[in-house]
């Protein structure tokens, strides 16, 4: 099979199309919704940096995703040393300012790196490639196979929730959960960890509902106390709910133009990071709004599909750990401003302003686009 030929023929454009499109319609958007901060900013060049620096971080998106190929990150030193790596950021992350009253960032010259954004690819990876080498074990003697990579998993989220980043926590537990049920596991153990999470949660509401949720750290017991009803408190803790309401509300069917939002001058704080969504529903509308769900939801199932067609258990697992990260996020995210479940601090993908977010995303893409490759360069030869 001709080189050039092998490149053009295996790129699957049904991932790569709609990702370019999410990510091109980020950088407008996240230009949007900081347009108000750059016209009543003293310096432009500093309020036009969000915009900025999302641009310089997709571009740094495009050379990993170019670059990168997945037969190194089978090894199991090469993961061992990335997850030595994010533990030390993660402990480093203690050293630096609070923001919005939790810790987990790292300012460095004038970017910020959130650790635990890599961190959910990196457990996805660490268990992919663990748990590829234990197939056996994984039928015969699942327990013992896989409580030690699973502890350590939950040792890292257990430094999280020291900061407290809930929503992230959460996040990676879920993302633990998917890829062992994608591990071949026996369907008596998925039953097994299935009740187990169902009765966990349950019992975590309850714990919540008990206490009022005075034991839980100030910010979080805001967000449950906005969550119950925003509206009682719309000037203080429900603030961004109610006006993130406003947003989609005033939007309509199909926006009132690029641009125009009211709500992000000065009504809706961080209006490019979490409540982005909201910002796309005012200026876009329902239906555009729905387009874009519509796109990023296709770009998803094509990642599942190419997890559950593929034969390697490294690129399966890999996969569908990929496909339940971004679906965590959207439904996370758009549960949070639309009030059904309280507000993480869950970015949407692509879309919010965010480098590490995006540089993560990108880097999961870029695995996606690899595995798909290699399961159809193993169909050709396999056909002819």
């Amino acid at each position: 099979m001709p080189e050039k030929v092998k490149k053009r023929h295996l790129l699957d454009y049904s991932i790569l199309l709609p990702y370019i499109f999410m990510c091109v319609t980020g950088l407008m958007m996240v230009y949007s919704s900081t347009s108000y901060v750059a016209m009543t900013a003293t310096n432009p060049t500093t309020a036009a940096s969000y915009v900025i620096n999302q641009a310089i971080f997709w571009l740094l998106s495009l050379v990993a995703i170019t670059v990168m190929k997945t037969d190194v990150f089978r090894n199991k030193k090469f993961v061992q040393i990335a997850m030595i790596v994010i533990l030390f950021l993660l402990i480093a992350a203690f050293f630096f300012p609070r923001r919005n009253g939790a810790l987990g960032w790292l300012s460095i010259a004038g970017f910020s790196i959130q650790p635990a954004e890599y961190l959910k690819f990196i457990v996805i990876w660490f268990l992919s490639v663990t748990l590829s080498y234990r197939q056996k074990g994984i039928q015969q003697e699942f327990w013992k196979t896989v409580w030690r990579p699973i502890g350590i998993v939950f040792v890292y989220t257990g430094i999280m929730a020291f900061y407290p980043d809930f929503g992230n926590a959460v996040i990676i537990v879920l993302l633990a959960f998917v890829v062992l049920l994608a591990s071949g596991l026996n369907y008596l153990y998925t039953l097994i960890l299935g009740l187990a999470g169902i009765i966990g949660s349950m019992l975590i509401v309850l714990f919540v509902n008990l206490t009022g949720g005075k034991l839980l750290p100030a910010y979080v017991y805001s967000r449950f106390s906005s969550f119950l009803n925003p509206f009682a408190d719309e000037y203080d803790t429900g603030h961004q709910m109610v006006n993130g309401y406003y947003a989609m509300f005033n939007g309509g069917l199909f926006g009132r133009g690029l641009g125009n939002s009211i709500q992000k001058r000065g009504f809706l704080n961080e209006a490019h990071t979490d409540y982005i969504f909201s910002i796309v529903m005012e200026e876009l509308g329902l239906i555009p709004s729905i387009i874009i769900l519509g796109v990023l939801f296709y770009m998803v199932g094509r990642i599942f599909l190419v997890g559950i067609r593929s034969r390697d258990p490294f690129n399966s697992m890999m996969c569908i750990g990929i496909g339940a990260l971004f679906m965590s996020q959207i439904f996370i995210n758009l549960g949070g401003i639309t009030g059904l479940i309280p507000l993480t601090g869950i970015t949407f993908p692509f879309l919010s302003q965010g480098g590490s977010s995006l540089l993560m995303l990108s880097i999961c893409i870029g695995f996606v686009l690899n595995i798909s490759a290699e399961e159809k360069r193993k169909q050709y030869y396999l056909n002819y």
